[in-house]
């Protein structure tokens, strides 16, 4: 197990699956305060400003996939009771 802190850092990394000009130029991972989010960054075009920004950025929070909507509902002493006979 390591000892680094990702807390309240990130990181992009070249997009190597970019198919066209509005996909990003890279991707990534931010963490803050603990919450997970994706990043997207995109290069500044060659008739933009040069006084703009490098990288013009997109972050989405992370979600952890749904749990189906039966789990969801039925706690386990709920599924069990139906499922026993006597």
């Amino acid at each position: 197990m390591s000892n680094y802190d990702d807390t309240n850092r990130g990181q992009i990394w070249p997009n190597d699956r970019k198919e066209s000009e509005k996909h990003p130029d890279f991707k990534g991972g931010l963490n803050v305060e603990g919450v997970e989010y994706w990043v997207s960054a995109w290069k500044r075009g060659s008739d933009a400003n040069p006084k703009a920004p490098s990288l013009r950025f997109s972050i989405q929070k992370k979600e952890a996939p749904e749990r189906s909507q039966a789990v969801q509902e039925a706690s386990p002493s709920e599924s069990l009771d139906d499922q026993i006979p006597f």
